[in-house]
């Protein structure tokens, strides 16, 4: 299991400069975002010859790269927004075969027109379901014949708000080009110690057939985001979880800032070793 960080955490811009960053702060891995070349997340054009360089970086670094952001709302209201988003997946998707990442991670999306990341009470409706399935769709095709996989999260304000959607999304798509990106703090808010446990463990259990990746973020008393380490979930249960269904890829934290992240590191290799 290799303990990773978001790329953007460090201010830093430039692959060399970002993935130094990461290896001086711990890490033996990073899910890089093409917001750390200066460019937008989702470029509207990538060279190929950036994509070799943020491959050579990652050699000359000793940090790999997990994987690249590849977020954009697929199902947004706007067919037009959904399309375009598209078009820029088909580029990264591109980038990360060149630069050596083995996935791409996607936001499932939301009927929220302003914020990809924002609850819509429509996120429940047939039609929303009906619209992922087919972006989804147009996703893998471009995915499968790259050999690059595509990482969904359950995410409680995404239209994949919870294990049991993710599961049926896998069921329904028959994709091998879809894998999980677990995170704890993205299953609940607030809730009992027995009851994140039993959250934690059930998630595991329910799609560890195809975790690729773990995220490691925390969730204070109050139900916020922090730093892992900092809040209320059980890293040693999480880890311990993961571990005992055999998995060993990366666990990349994130919801922190640079000057937390050498602790966070610490922190996350020492339960990964023991």
């Amino acid at each position: 299991m290799q303990v990773g960080i978001f790329a953007k955490t460090f201010p830093e811009l430039g692959a060399m400069p970002v993935l130094t960053a990461a290896r001086t702060a711990g890490y033996d891995t990073v899910q890089f975002n093409m917001a750390c070349m200066g460019l937008p997340a989702m470029p509207d054009e990538i060279a190929d010859d950036i994509a070799r360089d943020i491959g050579k970086a990652s050699i000359g670094a000793s940090v790999g790269i997990a994987a690249l952001s590849g977020t954009y709302n697929m199902i947004h209201p706007d067919v037009s927004v959904r399309a375009d988003g598209l078009r820029r997946l088909a580029l990264i998707i591109k980038a990360a075969k060149i630069m050596g990442a083995p996935m791409v991670t996607l936001c499932t999306g939301t009927r929220d027109a302003q914020d990809q990341w924002k609850h819509h009470p429509n996120n429940n409706t047939p039609e929303a379901w009906s619209d992922l399935l087919t972006e989804m769709q147009k996703a893998a095709q471009l995915a499968e014949p790259h050999g690059v996989m595509l990482g969904i999260e359950p995410e409680l304000a995404n239209v994949i708000s919870s294990v049991a959607h993710a599961r049926k999304l896998l069921d329904e798509m028959k994709s091998p080009a879809l894998r999980i990106v677990l995170d704890p703090a993205n299953l609940f808010e607030v809730e009992s110690e027995t009851r994140r446990k039993d959250i934690i463990a059930s998630a595991i259990d329910l799609l560890s057939d195809r975790i690729a990746m773990a995220h490691a973020k925390d969730r204070d008393g109050h139900g916020n985001f922090v730093a892992a380490g900092t809040g209320v979930i059980d890293f040693d249960h999480f880890i311990g979880e993961l571990k005992a269904t055999g998995f060993d890829g990366p666990l990349v934290t994130h919801g922190l800032n640079a000057a937390e992240a050498p602790a966070v590191s610490h922190f996350l290799k020492g339960i990964v070793a023991a």
